[in-house]
């Protein structure tokens, strides 16, 4: 019964950002322009450099349409549930919510879960289908790649929603919780693989990005769909997501318990 009822919430997630056709329409057209400034610039980089950061020239122009696809999926220029959820904690309003016999964590969850799958379909596909039409990608023919690679997204949109929620819940505490959420989104664009692949960062700091949540959203889901993670290192590279999005839902409901306690106090 509880799980129907998280599912419904998924599906009216979906239906919100559906009904923003205009806007999507416009997302896609952005999304396909800046895939082929970049491609073309990756195509120059990789022309001086093949191999650069282990891809051939395919794999990388495929990483720049998998970034484009999964650049609002994820969430990675924020657009996602944690500026409502911020505001109503400002407000006060998110009293109301923690009295619900839904649990917050698990209603905003669901409910992005339904955005990602609209903005993966909605956003996502036209770009990649456009990239493919122009340049030589790299994309496998396999469906079990194809099928870890959506489970790989699942897992990075997971990751991505419990790293937002933080963010929103900062505001438990902090007058405006803007300050936080700019230095997580720029954090996310760089450390996720957006601007360029990890695996191109030099020594210690390719290390460090790579070990990061945020690789999670991107470097990883990528990195499956181009084979670079194949049998057991697919399967431990689905490990390294799970645990990331373990221990950040964790840890996002143990604060969300302390600030239900606040509320309460406050309250009483």
């Amino acid at each position: 019964m509880r799980g129907g009822f998280y599912a419904a919430v998924a599906v009216r997630g979906f239906r919100r950002y559906a009904t923003y056709r205009t806007a999507t329409l416009a997302g896609v057209f952005t999304n396909t322009v800046f895939g082929f400034i970049i491609a073309y610039s990756y195509e120059a980089l990789w022309g001086q450099r093949p191999h650069l950061g282990g891809y051939t020239e395919a794999q990388a122009l495929t990483y720049v349409w998998i970034g484009q696809a999964l650049l609002q999926t994820m969430a990675l220029m924020a657009g996602g549930f944690e500026e409502e959820l911020a505001e109503r904690i400002r407000s006060g309003d998110i009293a109301v919510d923690l009295y619900r016999p839904a649990d917050l964590q698990g209603w905003w969850l669901s409910a992005d879960l339904g955005r990602a799958c609209f903005h993966l379909l909605g956003r996502g596909v036209a770009p990649m289908v456009c990239g493919a039409l122009v340049f030589e990608l790299a994309l496998p023919t396999s469906p079990v790649t194809w099928l870890l690679f959506l489970v790989s997204v699942t897992l990075g949109v997971v990751v991505s929603f419990a790293i937002r929620f933080l963010v929103a819940l900062s505001s438990f505490w902090l007058l405006d919780g803007a300050g936080v959420s700019q230095v997580v989104f720029l954090a996310g664009l760089f450390f996720s693989g957006m601007l360029l692949p990890l695996t191109v960062f030099p020594g210690w700091l390719g290390v460090l990005a790579r070990a990061l949540p945020w690789s999670a959203m991107l470097q990883v889901p990528a990195d499956v769909l181009l084979g670079r993670h194949e049998g057991t290192g697919a399967l431990l590279a689905l490990a390294f997501q799970a645990g990331w999005a373990a221990a950040l839902l964790l840890t996002g409901r143990a604060l969300q318990a302390v600030a239900a306690r606040r509320v309460v106090v406050q309250g009483g």
